[in-house]
């Protein structure tokens, strides 16, 4: 609550315009469908805002949002998506106080080293901007061969991948685990932390508002355990990162002996303390790629003499 001075002169007191969270699916903002929310505090217990709690009807219709964005988002070329991730970059430049407020309240971090957590993810984004049109260079390539052939090695996105968000990095941590999926042609459902999500439903407003096409990311908040449950299941989800089950061993293993079912790609947690602020390298945009090699004769075959 606020005071202003009233035309009359006299000091009156104002309700506060409460912000609204809402998940972000196919690019649009539905409450859960369930009508569940739950409540998010900081470091300290005081509330802060009511975040949805998905359901797994959510987590289903987030991955038909994926499925369909992937065809037009993989086949565009790696040039134009590092446009717009690098715009993503400048989004998140220009709405910088909102989440250094929302990184300190959700991590209990004073106002300096949140800013300095906000940068570190802006600038990570960019990094991975600058690579959506290296990568291929860097993992593809010519191979050698004993015969009259071209090899010819090249890499492609695996299609939809699940991402459990670290739980203790709010931004930092989800950046890094988001812009590499995307950065390599793959569409993402996104577990939000279950604790913090507040950035995370926050990014949604970022990229809704960026050239990011609808669906490319989806992004829920509620329960790792129940969410994640149905997309590791899931026939239509091709890769999941567990990164988020790194606190509870039992559940990742759980997950991952749904995954193979369908033969999911699988990113194992590196440990609950993950250093965010280390030199990611490229171990998670390859993590989620596909080597698809062609053979292609050289010479002149046939009768006619035309070449292939």
């Amino acid at each position: 609550m606020s005071e202003r001075e009233s035309t009359n002169g006299s000091a009156e007191r104002r309700l506060s315009v409460f912000k609204t969270y809402k998940l972000y699916v196919g690019g649009k903002f539905p409450r859960s469908e369930s009508g569940r929310v739950y409540e998010v505090t900081d470091s300290k217990g005081r509330w802060l805002a009511n975040a949805p709690r998905s359901s797994r009807k959510d987590a289903r219709d987030a991955v038909v949002a994926a499925r369909k964005a992937f065809g037009g988002w993989s086949g565009a070329t790696a040039y134009n998506r590092g446009q717009v991730l690098y715009r993503v970059a400048e989004m998140l430049e220009g709405r910088r106080e909102q989440f250094v407020r929302e990184v300190a309240d959700a991590e209990g971090l004073s106002k300096s080293k949140a800013a300095a957590v906000v940068d570190a993810a802006v600038d990570r984004w960019v990094w991975y901007a600058g690579w959506t049109d290296k990568i291929a260079q860097v993992t593809g390539g010519a191979n050698p061969v004993a015969g009259p052939f071209f090899n010819l090695s090249t890499p492609e996105p695996t299609g939809v991948v699940a991402v459990l968000a670290p739980q203790g990095s709010s931004f930092l941590g989800l950046v890094s685990v988001v812009a590499p999926v995307i950065a390599a042609g793959n569409t993402a459902v996104v577990v939000a932390s279950e604790a913090a999500p507040l950035p995370a439903l926050s990014l949604g407003e970022v990229l809704a508002t960026s050239d990011v096409p609808g669906g490319v990311v989806n992004v829920l908040s509620g329960a790792t355990a129940e969410l994640s449950a149905p997309l590791a299941a899931h026939q239509d989800v091709n890769a999941i990162d567990l990164t988020g089950a790194a606190g509870d061993p039992a559940l990742a293993g759980e997950l991952e002996v749904s995954a193979a079912d369908n033969l999911k790609r699988v990113l194992r947690p590196q440990g609950v303390d993950e250093d965010w602020t280390a030199d990611p390298g490229t171990r998670r945009l390859t993590a989620f790629l596909e080597t698809k090699t062609v053979w292609h004769p050289t010479g002149a075959l046939g009768a006619s003499g035309s070449s292939y």
